[in-house]
């Protein structure tokens, strides 16, 4: 078992990019990490020989899958401190594009795979009264593109869930950040981690042009994942951290932009908000 004094992490989706980069330097670091897969052949076998890793074959679909791996975890480690839910995948297209089963895949990875695994971590957060989870959105949560309606819904239901989780277990002593990040040199590009409208309709020429640009920043994204992993050890670290949290430069730009524009619409159309109200 783990000295107590050291904080164990659970991170969803650590196989690759942002998790694998975290899971790395939080054992360089000497943390415990219990990390999940859909398959546990899929961490680099340095991961696997380390005696702090634990490598978790998780059904992110499944809530008895997801909580025999929080119940593995405690189990192995004693505790579980630091909830990473980090799985998740990218869906380009536009509505009328996209079947119902692409739609509710996205929403079972990217969202209520989040929702199983706060549920079933909450329970040992609550009875130890600390604890710190960090639910990775993305930019697209805040100030979305062209072409991503989906993957904005998802990233946005990402950021309001957390925003009121982190209000809901204050009392507890637990923090919530919920990271918005731009983009990361990882696979997120890549057509694992990318899902594209099967079924593509010719009308939608800006679209495909949206798709085609991001396409192209495979391999040039300005963002670096041991970066990223540095400033999640750090946020654990502090006794104040943010509840939103944008990463990279391209995300605080975009949210930058967004604030200023909704500012705008609010005073633009204050007379119309407020002549609804009972006189």
């Amino acid at each position: 078992m783990k000295h107590s004094n050291q904080k164990t992490w659970f991170i969803t989706g650590a196989s690759k990019g942002l998790g694998l980069a975290l899971a790395t330097k939080l054992l360089n670091e000497g943390y415990a990490v219990a990390a999940t897969s859909r398959n546990s052949k899929n961490f680099p076998e340095v991961l696997l020989q380390n005696q702090d890793f634990l490598a978790l074959q998780t059904d992110l679909s499944d809530e008895n899958s997801i909580r025999n791996s929080v119940e593995q975890t405690v189990n192995h480690f004693g505790k579980i401190d630091v909830v990473v839910n980090n799985a998740g995948y990218g869906i380009g297209g536009a509505i009328e594009e996209l079947s119902e089963t692409e739609i509710s895949q996205s929403f079972d990875v990217n969202v209520f795979a989040t929702l199983k695994v706060i549920k079933s971590v909450m329970p040992h957060l609550r009875a130890q009264r600390s604890g710190h989870i960090i639910n990775i959105s993305s930019i697209a949560g805040f100030a979305a593109a062209t072409g991503w309606a989906v993957y904005a819904a998802v990233k946005f239901a990402v950021v309001g869930l957390s925003e009121v989780l982190a209000e809901d277990v204050k009392e507890f002593g637990i923090h919530v950040t919920v990271v918005e990040p731009g983009a990361f040199r990882t696979q997120f590009l890549s057509s694992e981690s990318l899902v594209l409208a099967q079924n593509p309709i010719e009308d939608y020429t800006e679209i495909r042009k949206s798709h085609e640009r991001y396409a192209s920043f495979d391999g040039a994204q300005i963002g670096d994942p041991d970066k990223a992993a540095s400033v999640f050890i750090d946020l654990v670290k502090n006794p104040n951290p943010p509840i939103r949290l944008f990463l990279g430069s391209d995300a605080f730009n975009r949210a930058t932009e967004k604030v200023s524009i909704l500012s705008d619409d609010l005073q633009n159309w204050k007379a119309v908000s407020i002549s609804t109200d009972f006189n």
